[in-house]
């Protein structure tokens, strides 16, 4: 007899245990918020997170084209907009090139990939091939790491311009603006994923897909501080 499925406040409590295992964490991480991070280490990590940047509209793109839902679609299509831009919004990619100029990284050298690690290649294109292959649902659940991302980006902002002045402080708009669209988003994948893994199974397999997600940006994080050092 399979076991009863965990009411929707503890299948929640359960996804958000597992903030444990967010990047905020990794040591690589902790050094950038912290303030010890060379100039060096600051471009890589910007450099490389430029890729994951690049990929955000392709996973996306990827539910959509696998969800039949109407409803589910123009919900979602707007996290496209949102890194492609639309409008008078140049959009979040061209947010994180603003930053790559705050940091000193000439936007065709970034753009160009030449600074990008190979294990951070092979995560980012771990997560995009899971979007185009897994069940939509599966795919929108791999995005509830924006539950924790809220207070990575406050830490930057809150800390980067006092440990490292010589950043143009303009160039941290990007984290601003995703503080308030993670949350948005977030609301939405939340409320998909409490609906449409209903039985104890499909709580399981919620888990281990949110803990795939985690493991790619853990993942991302590790081949930057093998590449650039951590520094203590």
């Amino acid at each position: 007899m399979s076991e009863a499925a965990w009411t929707r406040a503890e299948f929640e409590s359960r996804l958000r245990e597992h903030g444990r295992a967010y990047h905020i964490h990794h040591p690589f991480n902790v050094m950038l918020n912290s303030g010890k991070a060379t100039r060096e280490q600051i471009r890589g990590w910007v450099a490389n997170r430029f890729y994951y940047q690049i990929n955000i509209p392709l996973k996306d793109a990827a539910i959509l084209a696998n969800c039949e839902e109407r409803a589910v679609r123009r919900h979602w299509v707007q996290r496209i907009l949102d890194h492609d831009g639309c409008g008078d919004d140049p959009g979040g990619i061209e947010s994180w090139l603003r930053l790559a100029a705050a940091v000193g990284l000439p936007g065709a050298e970034v753009e160009s990939l030449a600074l990008l690690l190979p294990g951070v290649r092979f995560a980012v294109d771990a997560y995009v091939n899971f979007a185009r292959r897994a069940p939509w649902p599966e795919a929108v659940c791999a995005s509830l790491t924006e539950l924790f991302a809220p207070e990575i980006h406050r830490q930057r902002l809150a800390g980067w311009p006092q440990h490292y002045p010589w950043i143009d402080a303009a160039g941290l708009s990007y984290f601003q603006a995703r503080i308030g669209r993670a949350q948005r988003d977030v609301e939405f994948a939340l409320a998909v994923t409490l609906e449409r893994f209903d039985t104890r199974a499909a709580q399981e397999r919620a888990l281990e897909v949110l803990k795939f997600k985690l493991d790619i940006l853990w993942q991302m994080n590790d081949a930057m501080a093998l590449a650039y050092g951590v520094t203590q």
